[in-house]
């Protein structure tokens, strides 16, 4: 029986931390088990903020599907390629905006929601009105059945929906395909300072981190406010740093440190170190699977020439039935 096939992407706009390893990239190590995967580097899709210094994209796409690799996504098991490699996104994205009603761009109930976000940013274009068609675009051309995402996203998805069955009202055929949901569960991951976790903000713990940085940014972490010193008695709910021990520290542990920080008889130092030792744990075999790959930065490239293959086979194939159904072919 075949695998059904999902699509997903990462913009590359600098290193991945934490929030991107546990709502994300977890969740992509253990889907390409189940299903066909094309994870792909959306480099098109930063460029609608990064316009106008492009340069961090480059410099980004390889380091990230190092990181990719490091975490586990398999290039045996699943498609991994850049966006920009496959021009054919270019091309259906500029056939499917020809259809899509300005006012499904506008009412884009994230759209005032990153402009605000990323305020210093000039995204009054249309690159940025219009990058739920191309999102549209990137996942249907490979006919996805499902498309991993948050909550949060399911508007996105709808919008790529009603594309699809305007297109394919219009023009008379089942061309494309609507895709389905998986919704993951993405913890909520807060930075340094207790907002939500950004390089915008400053504040990440990246996945790729040295023994030392790792060290220095969690001993700078919030913690609950009331506990001023050791003698003062917090409640872990409080504290921006016991999320994370949720994640990776054991319920023995973790009921030590409640009861600790409660009748202050644990530090917040304390409470640091063990949560040093478990990201060590947990990221020292990422670190050196990275290495390995920076240090044989030629792989990397024969795994997106790789993937850039497999992946224009099944876009052209999609293009075909689509200028077609068109009548763009003489």
């Amino acid at each position: 029986m075949e695998k059904k096939r999902i699509v997903s992407g990462i913009r590359p706009t600098g290193d991945l931390h934490l929030g991107h390893y546990l709502g994300v990239l977890k969740n992509w190590v253990e889907l390409q088990d189940e299903y066909q995967c094309f994870y792909f580097i959306a480099d098109w899709h930063a460029l609608t903020s990064e316009y106008r210094d492009p340069s961090i994209i480059s410099q980004s796409s390889r380091d990230m599907v190092m990181t990719w690799l490091g975490v586990g996504i398999d290039p045996e098991k699943s498609v991994i390629f850049r966006q920009s490699d496959i021009k054919t996104h270019a091309e259906l994205f500029l056939l499917l905006s020809m259809i899509t009603p300005l006012s499904w761009l506008e009412r884009n109930p994230t759209y005032k929601e990153l402009k605000e976000e990323l305020k210093e940013k000039d995204l009054s274009t249309f690159g940025f009105l219009g990058y739920p068609v191309l999102q549209a675009a990137d996942i249907v051309i490979y006919h996805a059945d499902r498309v991993p995402i948050g909550e949060d996203q399911l508007p996105h998805l709808e919008l790529t929906r009603e594309i699809v069955r305007r297109f394919n009202f219009i023009y008379g055929e089942q061309v494309l395909k609507e895709p389905k949901e998986i919704l993951t569960e993405a913890p909520k991951v807060t930075g340094l300072d207790g907002r939500k976790m950004s390089k915008s903000y400053n504040n990440a713990i990246f996945i790729y981190e040295t023994e030392d940085s790792l060290k220095l940014k969690v001993m700078q972490m919030l913690t609950d406010i009331k506990r001023q010193r050791k003698k003062d008695p917090g409640e872990p709910k409080d504290c921006n740093l016991y999320p994370l021990h949720e994640i990776y520290t054991d319920e023995e542990t973790r009921q030590e440190i409640q009861k600790g920080c409660r009748d202050a008889s644990f530090g917040c130092v304390d409470c640091k170190k063990i949560l040093i030792e478990n990201l060590h744990r947990e990221f020292q075999p990422v670190w050196e699977r990275i290495d390995y790959y920076r240090g044989h930065v030629s792989l990397v490239d024969d795994i997106l020439r790789e993937g850039c293959l497999r992946a224009a086979q099944e876009s052209d194939r999609t293009m075909d039935r689509v200028r077609t159904a068109m009548r763009l072919t003489t």
